[in-house]
Order: structure tokens, then C-alpha cells, then sequence
């Protein structure tokens, strides 16, 4: 068996692309799908009749040559976009609320769309039935605070 892998290191490199691959949908932070572009060359390398050697050095320049000029700019695609794609707790920063327990810096309850949230000021107490703006989330708690024209009495 050992025989065949020294003369089929193709076999070598796919299974190190597939183990690299499995890691980079764990872990997400496309990192290992570079050296996975690596172990590719490699294989493109082992069956153009590259000795094992180089097939090593090619991995290891592909590797580092993607980590530092590939990943980069796939990141930066990837975390860029319009506010108005914001995801999950992240859409509700700005939002309208309606305060359903006065709230203080220490506590409250607010209604933000259909959903009841733990809430605490940013700023003076809200008393209950005043509208509120949702400036931040915090784990499970929305931090609000009182709306522009209200807050500013001018």
C-alpha cells in the first residue's frame, strides 16, 4: 500500500484538500480553503511528472500566495454590503419602540415590531407608553433611548 502512495502522492494531495476543506466549513474564516488552493496545484503539479520535492514547493508558494493576496480581498468582499442588508439583531439598531415598563439604565421592558425585549436607557428614564429608538442591542437587551424631537425640547 505504501508503494502506491509513493507512486500516487495525487492521492495524498486530494485527501489533504478534502481535510482542508471540511476545517474551512467549521471554521469559516477562509483560511484553509487557501491551502486547499495549495494542495490543487500540488495535484496539477504531481501529474505533470513533478517530483515530490517540488510538489511540496509548489503547494508552499500557492499556499502563502493566496493567504496573502487572495484572502485579503475575499474578506473585505465578503464583509462589505448596503446597511439596509442587515441581518438578524443588527436590522433593529434605529428601529421604533414602544416602551411597555418604564425604563431605566438598570431595566424596562420595550415592544420593538411584534416581540417583547428586555430593555435599559441610554440615557434619562423612559416612562411606559413613550415611543423610544432602539440605538443598540446588547446580548438579549435593547438599549433605547428617547427619540430626537422628544429628547430636544428646542
Amino acid at each position: 500500500m505504501f508503494e502506491w502512495l509513493g507512486e500516487n502522492w495525487w492521492a495524498l494531495w486530494l485527501t489533504a484538500f478534502l481535510a482542508f476543506a471540511v476545517i474551512e466549513m467549521i471554521t469559516l474564516d477562509l483560511f484553509f480553503i487557501m491551502l486547499g488552493g495549495g494542495t490543487l496545484a500540488a495535484i496539477v503539479a504531481d501529474f505533470a511528472g513533478a517530483d515530490l520535492w517540488l510538489q511540496i514547493v509548489v503547494f508552499c508558494v500557492v499556499s502563502l500566495l493566496m493567504i496573502a493576496f487572495v484572502r485579503p480581498v475575499a474578506l473585505s468582499h465578503l464583509k462589505k454590503g448596503p446597511a439596509e442588508q442587515r441581518t438578524n439583531v443588527d436590522r433593529l439598531i434605529g428601529e421604533q419602540a414602544l416602551v411597555m415598563e418604564a425604563v431605566s439604565s438598570t431595566g424596562g421592558l420595550v415592544k420593538i415590531g411584534g416581540d417583547v425585549w428586555s430593555a435599559r436607557s441610554a440615557g434619562a428614564v423612559l416612562p411606559a407608553g413613550q415611543k423610544a429608538v432602539v440605538s443598540a442591542i446588547d446580548g438579549a437587551t435593547a438599549v433605547v433611548s428617547a427619540p430626537q424631537e422628544q429628547a430636544d425640547p428646542s
